[in-house]
């Protein structure tokens, strides 16, 4: 037996999410199958960018999630080895937070109608039904038949892997996260700036979301027996402990706080952006967004924040192509419509996504180096233009619904 859905996203993540926020508020109705059994809140907090509060306006989440954060006042980045700053960039006239992930989707997801998320959905094949519709295999042995098919799915996207799309390479680094709580005293005192630490082949950081939690990251390129370490929380501690000891006082006591069961290891994959160009972003009435569609290294701080873009445009485009002008009711017209607004998406986000990951990448590259030159250039030369690139690349706005 089938059942019929108009409008299927995979993937409750910040992605699918915001898409299914976006179609809510412009009236349209969509399932969003989440093979978890309930939201997935792993990765402890992301920086959000301009960019992204300008997306979380447009489906209308922005003020409440701004009242749990801090407003960060600007960047200082200093060498791995010193606390003296080497570039400190002000963030005036700019909206820079570090975001709970799981303040961020259990608001997405409190926005949305009731059974609008089915979780325990885990989609394990895709196929042509009679006509324009997909067929969604789920892994219960349910089949959903559906206009529109939105792959939200992460970095191993099935629906990504269907419009044959590359799996995401490995970039050779991993990266540790962690969430510190300084809870029951006078809070973390660290103020409200985004302090980062780059050379020697590591690059770390934390940033405050409010008075009592700091979120930071470390990114390394390890060696075989250090790979074996990413799920022994014990191990990632006194491995990172050993690494930034020579780093400022506050980066160490953020990481000494950090309780065991809130470190992370995960090596860090991205689609070669070349792939975006001749790709298939859409194809007739399915398509990607989110990691599915852009995974990137996390050296811009905008992987997430172009998740939450996309799910403003997809929303946009989508609904200019769904929501039928009288006398529009064929069922041609309307599947050509749908296949129009993906294409339409695919091309407002296949140019930024390329530029995103490719900058990215680069940015990583000079941060994490170990050339004696290229570290000389950037300690006394590039870092004041790798973070003004930053604040550039979070000028955009994807506009609204």
């Amino acid at each position: 037996m089938e059942i019929a859905e108009e409008i299927l996203i995979v993937g409750a993540g910040i992605a699918g999410l915001t898409t299914a926020l976006g179609l809510h508020r412009l009236g349209i109705r969509s399932l969003v199958l989440e093979s978890s059994e309930r939201l997935r809140i792993t990765g402890f907090a992301f920086s959000t960018w301009s960019n992204a509060w300008r997306a979380l306006d447009a489906v209308g989440v922005g003020e409440s999630l701004r009242q749990k954060h801090y407003l960060l006042t600007g960047l200082v980045v200093a060498s791995t080895f010193s606390d003296k700053p080497t570039s400190e960039v002000s963030f005036k006239d700019r909206e820079i937070r570090c975001l709970q992930r799981r303040s961020l989707l259990e608001t997405l997801a409190k926005e949305l109608p009731d059974g609008t998320i089915r979780f325990s959905s885990k989609v394990v094949s895709i196929d042509e039904s009679s006509g324009y519709c997909k067929r969604v295999h789920l892994a219960d042995g349910t089949i959903l038949k559906t206009k529109v098919l939105i792959g939200c799915d992460g970095v191993n996207s099935v629906v990504a892997n269907w419009l044959g799309l590359k799996k995401p390479a490995f970039t050779g680094r991993s990266a540790i996260r962690g969430n510190a709580s300084f809870e029951g005293g006078a809070g973390h005192g660290f103020g409200a700036k985004f302090k980062q630490f780059v050379g020697k082949g590591v690059r770390s950081g934390f940033l405050p979301y409010d008075d009592e939690n700091v979120y930071w990251f470390f990114t390394w390129c390890p060696s075989t027996k250090e790979e074996e370490m990413e799920d022994d929380p014990v191990k990632l501690k006194q491995f990172v402990t050993s690494k930034i000891k020579d780093t400022s006082d506050e980066m160490k006591s953020v990481v000494e706080k950090t309780p065991l069961n809130d470190i992370v290891s995960s090596p860090l994959r991205y689609r070669k952006p070349w792939e975006l160009l001749w790709g298939d972003i859409s194809r007739g009435n399915v398509c990607v967004a989110g990691d599915a569609l852009h995974p990137m290294t996390p050296d811009l701080g905008q992987g997430g924040c172009l998740a939450i873009e996309d799910g403003v445009v997809l929303a946009r485009c989508l609904a200019e192509a769904l929501l039928k002008k009288p006398g529009e009711a064929e069922p041609e017209e309307e599947c050509e419509r749908i296949e129009m607004g993906l294409k339409k998406f695919a091309g407002e986000r296949r140019w930024r996504s390329f530029d995103m990951i490719a900058t990215a990448f680069v940015v990583g590259f000079i941060q994490q180096s170990e050339w004696k030159i290229l570290n000389y250039l950037r300690d006394k030369f590039l870092l004041r233009f790798l973070s003004g690139l930053l604040l550039r690349k979070a000028d955009f706005d994807c506009g609204n619904l």
